[in-house]
């Protein structure tokens, strides 16, 4: 009866070790990815890629490779200072609030034929959100240049600033991009961003 017993342990626990090395696999595919959730933001200098598809009412759909960097954050007395210098029509920032500046390499490139559609990238296709989800509103000031402003064609890379005014209190705001403000659809949903 024990060396049955044995066996039966012995073949248990080959199980295990067969299960627990097919789900590794599994696991790493079902990990998130670093600026796909709020939960997870990419930080500065992070690449991020998505698919835009492009086009208007009934009319054929286009795909389009977008790969989005934030490249540089500047925030409190340096984000003001390069405000200042922008415009002297720009106002100090709320009590309480700093002003967080992102420039940011936005790419844009057709998956195949004949790709004309213009994507109309522009700074109301970004939200600052604090840490704990809550949208800030947008600010209406003049940002440096070069704004993040531009009908985007194949094949072209820009690079811009957009401008935020966050809570001083909130130590790690959050960006998130969504083209579907700007009239076009996102595949996998917003790209997320560290803002610090």
């Amino acid at each position: 009866m024990k060396g049955g017993k044995l066996k039966i342990e012995k073949v248990q626990h080959i199980i295990l070790a067969l299960l627990i090395l097919v789900s590794l696999p599994l696991r790493g595919a079902l990990a998130q990815t670093a600026g796909s959730s709020p939960s997870d933001p990419a930080p500065v200098g992070t690449m991020l890629a998505g698919i835009v598809e492009c086009g208007e009412g009934y009319t054929s759909h286009e795909l389009y490779d977008m790969r989005i960097t934030l490249l540089e954050v500047l925030r409190g007395d340096a984000a003001w200072k390069l405000l200042k210098e922008a415009s002297a029509s720009n106002k100090p920032p709320a009590p309480g609030f700093d002003y967080v500046l992102a420039r940011i390499k936005f790419e844009y490139r057709a998956r195949g034929t004949p790709g004309l559609c213009i994507h109309q990238l522009s700074p109301e296709q970004f939200t600052a959100y604090s840490a704990g989800g809550e949208d800030y509103k947008s600010v209406s000031v003049v940002p440096p240049k070069p704004e993040l402003r531009k009908g985007m064609k194949s094949g072209e890379t820009v690079e811009g600033w957009i401008v935020f005014m966050v809570s001083q209190q909130d130590k790690a705001p959050l960006m998130c991009y969504s083209v579907d403000v700007g009239g076009a659809e996102m595949h996998g949903g917003g790209k997320w961003f560290l803002l610090k």
